[in-house]
């Protein structure tokens, strides 16, 4: 698909990308490593374009190459961008650890880098070219007071000017407590139309317990049995959140699918059966999957359906990214799936 200059993006984002240097092996061990791009907000646009729609995206890079790579990179994937240079800060990096076949370990070198600068003045400028849809994450608040003055700013104005609000919790303790984000992003919460959260994140932005219920009843079965503390205590943060007015709460469960609750009940999808290689930016590719469907006009099922398939080409494949489908792909692991089932 294709947009004029004057016409809306499907979907806007911004945030800190950094540049991930990848190993086979422990790092201390040395070896070679492989540079790639990282960053939550970026490959949910990359993932949106991928799918055909317009995206966006809009940061700050240092002045040094990592910078002019992440640029071409999100370039060379058809992503808009409204971005500066800032002349005297770095641009993040972050080292990821293949420690063993099943476990991989982050170290993340971004304190003080130009990501963190991101301002409202960034944002108010790429909001004036108008998104039908404004990606947020809880990671971008967590990287300076003027990051989080941009994301405050952003959330308000879009949900003032009719724009679906996405936010995706996406913690990182390694930036701010629980304490800390809980502070934070439950006021972000209330500015957005869907919230996206693992089912560890949700008391994170759910307002206080005021009674008991859950929102809706279970649909497809998800492994997580009517009743059980864990789906109940799900539930109950869900139909608090669909109290302050979320019109969607979608919950990442991994391996074990996700789940989408709406005040006309709750709707579950299991994940797609594939080898999973590499889990880093799974969750982002079941975003991506989740808010292109929207974007086409699909139902809550077939959004679901569309992102747990992105999610599992991501896990299927290495990177943070590349694995994404194009959307003439989505009907592969269909296809792969029934002929494994005949």
């Amino acid at each position: 698909m294709t947009a004029s200059a004057l016409d809306p993006v499907g979907l806007l984002t911004f945030g800190e990308s950094m540049v991930s240097l990848r190993s086979t092996g422990p790092l201390a061990n040395g070896g070679t490593l492989n540079m790639q791009v990282a960053g939550a907000e970026s490959n949910v646009a990359i993932g949106v374009a991928r799918l055909g729609h317009t995206s966006a995206w809009a940061g700050a890079v240092g002045a040094d190459p990592h910078g002019e790579f992440i640029l071409k990179q999100l370039r060379g994937e058809g992503v808009h961008l409204h971005h500066s240079v800032h002349p005297d800060r770095s641009t993040g990096v972050m080292f990821l650890e293949q420690r063993t076949a099943d476990l991989s370990r982050a170290f993340y070198y971004r304190a003080g880098s130009a990501g963190a600068t991101i301002s409202r003045d960034h944002v108010a400028a790429a909001l004036d070219g108008g998104a039908r849809i404004l990606h947020l994450t809880g990671i971008t608040p967590a990287l300076s007071a003027e990051a989080r003055d941009a994301v405050e700013y952003a959330a308000e104005r879009a949900a003032g000017e009719g724009i679906v609000v996405s936010f995706d919790v996406n913690y990182r303790s390694k930036l701010w407590s629980r304490d800390q984000a809980r502070a934070v992003l439950g006021l972000l919460a209330r500015h957005a139309t869907i919230v996206i959260a693992s089912d560890d994140e949700l008391d994170l932005i759910a307002p206080p317990r005021a009674g008991s219920g859950a929102a809706g009843q279970p649909g497809s079965s998800s492994g997580r049995p009517a009743g059980s503390e864990e789906a109940d205590a799900e539930a109950c943060a869900a139909s608090r959140l669909l109290d302050a007015g979320v019109r969607e709460v979608v919950v990442k469960r991994g391996a074990a699918g996700a789940a989408v609750y709406t005040t006309e009940g709750r709707r579950e999808a299991s994940a797609v059966a594939v080898t999973c290689v590499d889990t880093v930016g799974a969750g982002d590719a079941f975003t991506a999957g989740y808010l292109s469907a929207l974007l086409d006009g699909d139902d809550v099922a077939g959004r679901l359906h569309r992102g747990v398939l992105a999610g599992a080409f991501a896990v299927s494949t290495r990177g943070d990214w590349e694995g994404l489908p194009r959307r003439g792909e989505l009907s592969l692991l269909d296809a792969a799936r029934g002929s494994t089932q005949r």
